[in-house]
């Protein structure tokens, strides 16, 4: 694959392990009660990402942490620019009334994803609480949304894309710059 070549590794394998490390700790430090915490993954990386940190989180504590998805693609203002693509089935497995949700996504860029998963989220109920986590914060934003929780700022130019690599779809592990 030529696109290998061309890419620059922001996180290896080994700094990724020890990033979602920090940040499991991160979020059982900040988050009072985590019998109280739903983790919603945004298609498609932060879905994985969400699964990752679950298992970490439940590994941590103790705890049995929830998950879901939000698919916010018919909640963005910008879908004649971007596209659709097949949805991921949104999927919540509670009331997320009075529950403290983290949303978690691979990248944060415009901000414009983020808020039309919470807007998503929103037509499911009201949250105590609504959280950010991300792996990488690229700067770029054209929306007041920013990450409670960030696992590496890098900036990029706008025509440069990150790509969080996992081995359970990748077969490899990292987040790369191309």
């Amino acid at each position: 694959m030529s696109n290998k070549t061309k890419r620059k590794v922001i996180l290896t394998e080994v700094e990724l392990k020890k990033t979602l490390s920090r940040l499991t700790s991160e979020i059982v430090e900040k988050v009072k009660d985590l019998d109280n915490l739903l983790l919603i993954g945004i298609p498609t990386r932060g879905i994985n990402l969400a699964e990752v940190l679950q298992k970490k989180l439940s590994s941590k504590t103790g705890l049995k942490i929830r998950k879901g998805i939000i698919d916010p693609t018919f909640y963005r203002d910008d879908q004649n620019r971007v596209g659709t693509r097949l949805l991921k089935a949104t999927d919540i497995p509670s009331s997320i009334d009075k529950q403290e949700i983290l949303l978690i996504d691979d990248v944060i860029y415009t901000g414009r994803t983020i808020r039309a998963a919470m807007d998503a989220l929103y037509s499911w109920g009201r949250p105590q609480k609504v959280l950010l986590l991300v792996m990488v914060d690229r700067g770029h934003r054209e929306l007041p949304i920013h990450p409670d929780f960030c696992g590496k700022k890098v900036i990029t130019s706008k025509n440069e894309s990150i790509s969080l690599r996992l081995n359970n779809i990748d077969n490899e592990e990292g987040v790369f710059l191309e």
